[in-house]
């Protein structure tokens, strides 16, 4: 296993994120909290920000690295604007698997840590990971999607992956086990510099005509 600069392994790396759930539910249920009239005040910024502040380990993780990172900027001239507003709610809604948030002037995806820029994706005689909840099909749908086109689909993250595919619903789903699990080997074997693709649904759907 690669060691990281902490001298750390992927696997004693996933064992430290599994320690984090808890903290992971209690922040999901914050943000339906802040969410649930669509609007995002300065002093719940603050309270959220603080929030995170309490857990200085989980910062150099996803997705408290993003919120609190944006967050800190937002805040940093003392006040939230408009724009810095939809910014944040976007991203809540990101985490919370929310969908379209009413009355949201844009729905942001910076809080998935997805490739950036996406790449072209190939599939013949490519591997992929899918996890989340698929708007475009089922699971097994998009599994045949993929297979038709000459890809091969793994049951796990591991560095014969070329692409980890996130259903438009999978930040829903990232605190559970099975998603958890395959969003952060993704995530410990791209920061290696192993050549794996985060990818959206939308973006992987876009490729298949």
């Amino acid at each position: 296993m690669t060691n990281n600069a902490t001298g750390q392994t992927i696997t004693e790396r996933l064992q430290d994120a599994k320690k984090l759930r808890p903290h992971t539910n209690e922040l999901i249920g914050i943000a339906r909290g802040l969410l649930a009239d669509g609007m995002l005040n300065q002093s719940e910024a603050e309270y959220l920000l603080k929030w995170l502040e309490e857990r200085p380990g989980a910062l150099d993780t996803w997705p408290y690295n993003v919120l609190f990172q944006r967050l800190s900027e937002s805040l940093a001239d003392g006040r939230l604007d408009s724009n810095e507003e939809a910014e944040l709610l976007g991203m809540l809604v990101d985490l919370t698997g929310g969908g379209k948030l009413e009355g949201a002037a844009t729905v942001s995806t910076t809080a998935l840590p997805l490739n950036d820029p996406q790449p072209n994706i190939e599939f013949d005689g490519r591997t992929f990971v899918v996890t989340g909840t698929f708007v475009s099909g089922t699971r097994e749908e998009v599994k045949a999607d993929i297979t038709i086109r000459g890809g091969r689909v793994l049951g796990a993250v591991s560095r014969k992956t070329d692409y980890v595919v996130l259903g438009q619903q999978a930040s829903d789903q990232w605190t559970h086990a099975n998603y958890g699990s395959k969003l952060e080997k993704a995530l410990m074997l791209r920061d290696d510099g192993h050549p794996i693709a985060i990818i959206s649904e939308k973006h992987w759907a876009s490729f298949l005509d």
